[in-house]
């Protein structure tokens, strides 16, 4: 249904944000020879470009961050523990007991740790732990240490693809499951109507920085985001509370906490779906933002922008899962949505 070899490649390879070198250079690789044209920006930005067949000046962005949530050294102690500050989001209690990697003048497995549950006062067993409480432990000296990393590099979390069922599992789902689909969405595409900019954002897990690059320069008319949404579809939760579920097709985003997407942009995507009856399910996510913000506000005239979902279960921690239906059913989507915008009527109404 997928092509899982790529997924696992895409998924596992490093790309803390402001450190995604390793997956943009693997994304390079993957396009070559399938786009007009690759770029890359000042700020680590990749643009994918294809030609539109149309000789018009209309132009679409289709945005997938590159960058997964991480962290970053910030001190070595005498002993050897490791300090470290996050880069993104995360719920400290999902942090007890991973395995990371620093990526300094090589690259070093270390392990989290924290106060030992056996030692602990009880009033300390009831507190919920702070990413403060917890260290780096790396097995080394401090000397041993400070020969292989140093304050500044960064950090990722260690865990594999694997296949679950249906689903897929893995560290980084959010969002390389999206880079993925905009990967085999520009390599299905054979011609589209208006110039298309494949855009593989740098830091959006720290303030959607890339995209807002990216459609300043672009200024296009037409925006569509990818990236992970709250799959809740886990016991105890209540149907309003679900915002999507795993195996229920791609998501079509209407708001978030940073975007009302184009009520136009909803509506197309909402039509394409059930002409080529791919089934899809309505996401309205209470809390947080994507690059849909930037694509939307940051070019010039703003742009006709909505989003593209993929749900996804326990996000943010390392064991994201996904449902392989719900991939491929984005990507027959969001090739449809390219290839028929100029089918669409546009207009205010």
């Amino acid at each position: 249904m997928i092509n899982t070899t790529l997924l696992k490649q895409v998924c596992e390879v490093p790309g803390a944000p402001g450190f995604e070198s390793p997956v943009r250079n693997l994304i390079l690789q993957e396009l070559e020879g399938h786009v007009d044209s690759l770029e890359v920006d000042n700020i680590g930005n990749v643009h994918a470009v294809i030609k539109g067949s149309i000789e018009a000046t209309k132009k679409v962005a289709v945005a997938a961050h590159m960058d997964e949530i991480g962290f970053i050294v910030s001190h070595i102690d005498d002993k050897g523990f490791v300090r470290f500050h996050p880069l993104g989001g995360f719920d400290p209690k999902t942090l007890t007991a991973q395995r990371v990697i620093i990526h300094g003048r090589e690259d070093v497995i270390g392990v989290m740790g924290t106060k030992p549950i056996h030692v602990m006062k009880p009033e300390e067993r009831k507190k919920m732990p702070e990413v403060t409480d917890f260290f780096i432990d790396l097995g080394r000296s401090k000397e041993e240490v400070e020969k292989l990393i140093a304050p500044g590099d960064p950090i990722t979390r260690e865990r594999e693809l694997i296949e679950m069922g249906d689903c897929v599992n893995c560290k980084s789902i959010d969002n390389r499951v999206s880079v993925f689909v905009l990967i085999e969405a520009l390599k299905r595409l054979k011609s589209v109507p208006y110039t298309v900019y494949g855009v593989f954002t740098v830091q959006e897990e720290v303030g959607i920085r890339g995209a807002n690059v990216a459609a300043h320069s672009i200024d296009p008319d037409f925006g569509i985001a990818l990236d992970t949404t709250i799959a809740y579809d886990l016991p105890g939760a209540q149907p309003h509370e679900q915002v999507t579920a795993l195996g229920k097709g791609t998501a079509i985003k209407v708001m978030d906490a940073m975007t009302i997407c184009d009520y136009r942009m909803v509506d197309y995507l909402k039509q394409l779906a059930k002409e080529a009856e791919i089934t899809w399910q309505v996401e309205m996510l209470p809390a947080g933002g994507t690059d849909t913000a930037g694509l939307q506000r940051m070019g010039k005239r703003g742009a006709i922008a909505g989003a593209i979902s993929i749900p996804t279960r326990h996000l943010h921690q390392v064991i994201e899962m996904a449902h392989k239906k719900d991939i491929a059913l984005s990507i027959d989507l969001l090739c449809l949505a390219l290839e028929r915008l100029d089918t669409y009527n546009w207009s205010h109404r």
